[in-house]
This record gives C-alpha cells, sequence and structure tokens, in this order.
C-alpha cells in the first residue's frame, strides 16, 4: 500500500489541483473535460464543501470535491460526490479509494443527511451507494445515479447540481 496523505485542500494547491483533474479526466470519453472547471465554479461560489488532495511524498497525485446538491422537496444536508480525480499514473492503487472514505466521513461529520453521485454502479457500490428511485437526476441513466443515505430516510424529489456543473471554463 501507498504512503498517501490525505489533506483539505490549501491556497497554494488550487493550481496543482485544476492540472491533476484536467490530467485525469482526459483520457475519459465519459467526461464533459471541463471538470477542472467545476470544481474552480464551486470554490468560486463557496460551494466546495469539501476539497481533499491525496499526495504522495508531498506532491498532489489526486483530489475530490463535495459539494451541496438541491432537491426538489427542499430536502437539506444532501451533497453530491465529485468531481474525483487521480493522476492516470497513479490509478488502481487505491488512491481514489482513500479520497472518497475520508471525503465521505467529513461529510458525515458535517451531519450531513446523504450523499449523491453519478458514475459506476460496480465502483461505487463497494461505499454504499445504490440507485434509488425516489431521487431522480434527469440528465443520465438511473443506473448511474446512486444514493447514500447517512442516518437520514431516501428522500423523494429531482436532484440538482450546483450551476458549476455546467461550467465551460
Amino acid at each position: 500500500m501507498l504512503n498517501i496523505t490525505i489533506r483539505n485542500e490549501q491556497p497554494d494547491d488550487i493550481d496543482a489541483i485544476a492540472w491533476v483533474t484536467q490530467t485525469a479526466f482526459e483520457p475519459e470519453q465519459f467526461a464533459s473535460h471541463t471538470e477542472q472547471f467545476i470544481v474552480n465554479g464551486l470554490r468560486r461560489t463557496n460551494q466546495l464543501e469539501i476539497s481533499l488532495v491525496a499526495l504522495y511524498e508531498g506532491t498532489i497525485v489526486g483530489h475530490i470535491a463535495l459539494s451541496p446538491v438541491n432537491i426538489s422537496s427542499g430536502e437539506q444536508g444532501w451533497y453530491g460526490l465529485g468531481p474525483v480525480s487521480v493522476l492516470p499514473q497513479w490509478q488502481g492503487q487505491g488512491i481514489g479509494t482513500q479520497l472518497i472514505r475520508s471525503g465521505l466521513a467529513q461529510l458525515q461529520g458535517l451531519g450531513a443527511r446523504g450523499c449523491v453521485v453519478l458514475g459506476s454502479p460496480a465502483f461505487y457500490s463497494r461505499f454504499g451507494f445504490k440507485a434509488n428511485s425516489s431521487l431522480v437526476y434527469a440528465d443520465a441513466p438511473a443506473r448511474y445515479f446512486q444514493v447514500l443515505a447517512f442516518a437520514a430516510e431516501i428522500p423523494f424529489g429531482r436532484v440538482s447540481f450546483h450551476e458549476a456543473f455546467e461550467a465551460t471554463q
């Protein structure tokens, strides 16, 4: 197991986070290739609730963002997980898993009611995420939109992410 340190982002990390995010998503066909702009937009609008970096020997090799989501029912305390970025040469070594576990633990520490993610069911199910028809995200197939309730019941409604997710630069 690699000796990875997970910590909250610091102001000096912003450029490295943007580079890691852009580099991590470059080869991905499913990506919007605007993920670095999403993170910056969330930060700029004070919606980047949790921003963690993974360091190996002092170098940032991964990043995770968590931000509030809106639910049409008005339910509060729910967050969206992502983007999660790990440099391609570091993928498959558990760094993303460490970032996600740390991010979810911090969310629970804040008293969050739950978290949603848009991504691979095979990957995110290991953290307890499951598709649930109570919460709907219209912009993706239902099986890729997954929910993790911490202590709360899963509310009914449509989920929308912050407008930063529409960022193009």
